[in-house]
């Protein structure tokens, strides 16, 4: 099948949305497909990107972009394509570009919602009393998207349900976004190189590391994180609490652990390349959050790859993630993330049990089993408008 891929962000961006969208392409393209991306142009990105096509973007809500809601040019260039099937990833500029194109060219349109944009309202709208009048009108926008393709999909009950509270009438499929687990194996890994990494970022022989991956803002709850660790931090100067990523309230974060008085004990790495990523997982010793926005929570799946124990905020999204006492631990309080952490950070052969069971407990998340899933739908889909074609 020939595949369009529609995307509001794609590399050099790192997100969960990037991450899902690059691995099934490489995976729909190792089963035979030839797969397009269109999605924004980037004045990071490469020039010259194999099946990728950018449209013009601008600035938007501090770290993002948006593109143009259509472009009569790609457009021309996509009907060439003869695509088979278009699948889009934003219910926004691409997304509305993508379900145009689709109408145009009769083919079938499944839609992937990736992110809760309720939560994510406070970037667009500064001025808090209008904030719910803003979180109701993302709610009907993504329900009508939603409801103008054939089929969605999700990555957990808790979107599903979700959605079915937006009023969503069309099929909700929940298939969890794979990832590529071998990327994030420890034997991929020196010990060697390891020690050389977290000595570059100041992380003594024998800290203990806590680690965070992903973006820094305020819907990743991390002002709360470094509430709950401070009386812990207080009491185990061993302890480090390492942030990979960067974001709108990095800034905020630094002076608030300044305020705090644990800025000594919290280092903030930075972006860090996707292709490295799975190296710097290596650096932490248990993975943290306290994000109440995450669909599915990709970074918790890619850290148990790594074997770390997860020790997460309780949220339906973690529901088949993490399992309590296997994996690692949820929390709803500052004593049980400080019990946890204490639980797995004081017993090296209880940090060496979860770690194992971390490592067994993603099998499930193969990117293979995931692009396969997704190629299933793509070609049921087709056949259902081949069928309708012939009849008509």
């Amino acid at each position: 099948m020939r595949i369009g891929l529609f995307t509001d962000t794609y590399f050099p961006q790192i997100n969960g949305v990037v991450s899902s969208v690059c691995m099934l392409k490489e995976n729909l393209e190792k089963l035979g497909h030839q797969v397009f991306v269109f999605t924004i142009a980037d004045p990071r990105a490469k020039k010259d990107e194999p099946n990728v096509f950018r449209v013009p973007s601008m600035p938007f809500a501090k770290d993002w972009r948006i593109g143009v809601f259509y472009h009569p040019g790609l457009a021309r260039k996509i009907k060439r394509l003869q695509l088979d099937v278009i699948h889009t990833h934003t219910e926004f500029s691409l997304g509305i570009f993508g379900r145009a194109i689709a109408r145009e060219l009769q083919i079938p349109l499944l839609h992937t919602y990736h992110t809760i944009f309720e939560e994510y309202t406070h970037y667009i709208v500064k001025f808090s009393p209008l904030n719910p009048i803003a979180k109701t009108a993302v709610r009907i926008f993504s329900a009508n998207f939603c409801n103008a393709v054939e089929q969605v999909i999700v990555p957990t009950e808790k979107v599903k349900n979700l959605l079915l509270t937006y009023q969503v009438k069309q099929q909700i499929t929940v298939i969890p976004t794979g990832i590529t687990l071998s990327k994030f194996s420890k034997t991929n890994y020196k010990p060697t190189t390891i020690i050389k990494r977290r000595a570059e970022i100041g992380i003594r022989p024998d800290d203990r590391v806590l680690l965070y991956v992903g973006r820094l803002a305020k819907e990743k709850n991390i002002e709360e994180l470094l509430h709950s660790l401070t009386s812990y931090l207080h009491r185990r100067q061993d302890v480090k609490f390492v942030l990979i990523g960067d974001g709108p309230a990095k800034v905020d974060l630094e002076e608030m652990t300044r305020s705090l008085g644990i800025q000594e004990q919290i280092l903030f790495v930075g972006e860090k390349p996707w292709a490295e990523i799975g190296e710097y997982y290596q650096l932490g010793d248990v993975f943290i959050s306290a994000s109440q926005s995450e669909t599915q929570g990709l970074t918790y799946i890619e850290a148990l790859a790594s074997g770390l124990p997860v020790v997460a905020k309780a949220d339906s999204c973690l529901d088949g993630v993490l399992e309590n006492n296997v994996n690692g631990f949820s929390f709803h309080d500052k004593q049980e993330l400080q019990s946890a952490l204490d639980s797995i950070l004081s017993n090296d052969l209880e940090k060496e049990r979860l770690s194992h069971g971390a490592v067994k407990s993603v099998e499930k998340f193969s990117d293979v089993y995931f692009a396969e899933t997704i190629e299933s739908i793509y070609q049921n889909l087709r056949n259902v408008y081949v069928r309708n074609k012939k009849v008509s």
